[in-house]
């Protein structure tokens, strides 16, 4: 993927984010995203690009519902390694992303029943912040661990004995 970005997405990205390397689907194409983890979970980011905004070259408000839709149900795949798909997604919006902002976002998970998650989530853009929500979150089954997640472990070198 990282083979079609512009000089614009691959410029000024903040210290310790790493592109997600989405090669298919819907995040593919509002990307590129970026993560950054620490032991607290994941935050993604993205910068406002002219093919994330609206007619006054705002970020869209459904690019900004989409991303928080992604970072905020990714405390449950760091969380649980689990397939999940959105049963709700509640969102305020109290400031508008601008053309260039850098669009972080993260979630903390406030409750889990059964297979049913709630989370608490925030979009900012440096110290603006731009959304807030909550959001229902149901995992289909397990995957595979990802690096980042706390399932994760990192494949040993194989050593050739000659």
């Amino acid at each position: 993927m990282s083979d079609d970005l512009t000089e614009a997405q691959t410029a000024d990205i903040p210290e310790g984010y790493k592109i997600l390397n989405w090669t298919r689907g819907f995040g593919r194409q509002i990307g590129p995203l970026y993560e950054q983890q620490d032991p607290k979970g994941a935050t993604l980011a993205f910068r406002v690009e002219e093919h994330h905004t609206n007619g006054m070259a705002n970020c869209h408000g459904g690019m900004l519902m989409s991303f928080a839709d992604m970072a905020w149900g990714r405390v449950i795949s760091v969380a649980r390694s689990h397939y999940w798909v959105t049963v709700r997604l509640t969102c305020d919006f109290l400031s508008g992303g601008k053309l260039g902002d850098w669009i972080e976002g993260r979630a903390e998970l406030v409750s889990e029943e059964d297979d049913v998650f709630t989370v608490r989530g925030r979009i900012w853009a440096g110290d603006r912040l731009i959304m807030t929500g909550m959001g229902v979150f149901k995992t289909v089954g397990p995957r595979p661990p990802r690096p980042g997640e706390k399932a994760y472990v990192e494949p040993k070198e194989e050593v050739l004995h000659g």
